[in-house]
């Protein structure tokens, strides 16, 4: 540290020089300084919601899961969303008798909404999401016999709801992908989803069914775009309710058009298709999603069910013999009632050293 001594002794154009190339050092960013604005959460939806998601069904249930939280919130204007409102959120959903599985979805469209208005800078801190835990529920698939009685229903409506509901069951694909197949999507023997759920593409072989109802009838006009582009998610679904409930399936709220990606799994793993072969086949991002359909394949436990019928005859059931995993390793050792003594030479009397 320099004295006043030194100081008085330097030319005081010294110092300034000094001093000035310090400041110089110091940035100020004035024209980064914003003011504090509070938003509803329906304000920022309406400002991201282009950005964020695609048109379709997606974006329409997002679009409705942001107003129900808007309206739980009552409107409210935020500028930081902290831990206790998203805790009062969650508790007033279940109270309204959401599941977690619910929850979850509900709570991935608000997380990515303010994750973006946060790094956007409108709002400046944000809560821990936490998934909650869901239930792994039974899934329900189609069988033979009611796929034909629903099919031949949705056939009696609509050719073309027909051929788009044996396309979905033989691939697998979900409703979005078939609706946007185009021409060019189907080559040979093959066809190629792009606009995929998960943003990865995917191309599968084509069963004999399904290159039957992907060829439209002569008709005069104009070639439509692709396979099903004549039909609308909201035309198809109307038809596929109407058939549901001739066909006596009408309670079931879980036949709806996605079953048929449900069942195409189910046959899958159920025929021995390996699990990372029908992930790769349904087009899942993990190996987790395909992992539900994984107790459909009990082959590998055929062999338990050979022993549990196993005849049983009295104290010779536990025996090595009767088991039809008998192993030299397990194989117990004879018992000593079982062994035969050797016959051994009589030893003859020995006589004493001493004469009698």
């Amino acid at each position: 540290m320099m004295t006043t001594e030194a100081i008085q002794e330097e030319d005081p154009s010294d110092h300034f020089s000094i001093f000035s190339s310090q400041i110089s050092k110091i940035k100020y960013s004035y024209n980064k300084i914003r003011e504090v604005k509070s938003y509803r959460v329906g304000e920022l939806f309406s400002a991201y919601r282009d950005i964020l998601w695609d048109d379709g069904r997606h974006k329409y249930n997002v679009s409705s899961f942001i107003g129900e939280i808007d309206e739980i919130l009552l409107g409210e204007r935020f500028s930081a969303f902290d831990q206790g409102t998203l805790d009062n959120l969650i508790g007033t959903l279940r109270q309204r008798g959401n599941s977690n599985a619910t929850i979850n979805r509900k709570m991935a469209a608000l997380s990515k909404l303010l994750r973006k208005a946060h790094k956007m800078g409108d709002i400046h801190s944000l809560p821990e999401f936490r998934r909650q835990k869901e239930r792994a529920g039974r899934i329900r698939f189609l069988e033979r016999d009611e796929e034909a009685r629903l099919f031949a229903a949705i056939k009696s409506r609509s050719e073309d709801a027909y051929r788009l509901s044996v396309f979905l069951v033989d691939t697998g694909c979900r409703l979005g992908e078939a609706l946007g197949l185009i021409w060019n999507d189907i080559q040979e023997h093959r066809v190629s989803f792009w606009i995929t759920k998960s943003g990865r593409s995917r191309t599968i072989p084509m069963t004999e069914r399904v290159k039957e109802v992907i060829k439209l009838p002569p008709t005069e006009g104009r070639r439509p775009k692709g396979p099903f582009t004549k039909l609308s998610q909201a035309q198809f679904r109307a038809i596929w309710n109407d058939a549901k409930a001739e066909v006596g399936l009408g309670a079931d709220d879980q036949v709806v058009p996605h079953i048929l990606r449900h069942t195409c799994a189910s046959r899958l793993v159920q025929g021995g298709i390996d699990i990372r072969r029908v992930q790769m086949w349904l087009g899942h991002q993990t190996l987790s999603m395909t992992m539900r359909y994984a107790h459909l394949a009990t082959n590998d436990l055929d062999g338990c069910v050979t022993v549990l019928e196993t005849p049983r005859s009295g104290a010779a059931a536990g025996s090595a013999e009767s088991s039809v995993f008998s192993s030299p390793l397990t194989t117990p050792s004879a018992s000593p009632s079982e062994h035969k003594a050797e016959p051994t030479a009589a030893k003859a009397p020995r006589k004493s050293s001493k004469a009698k």
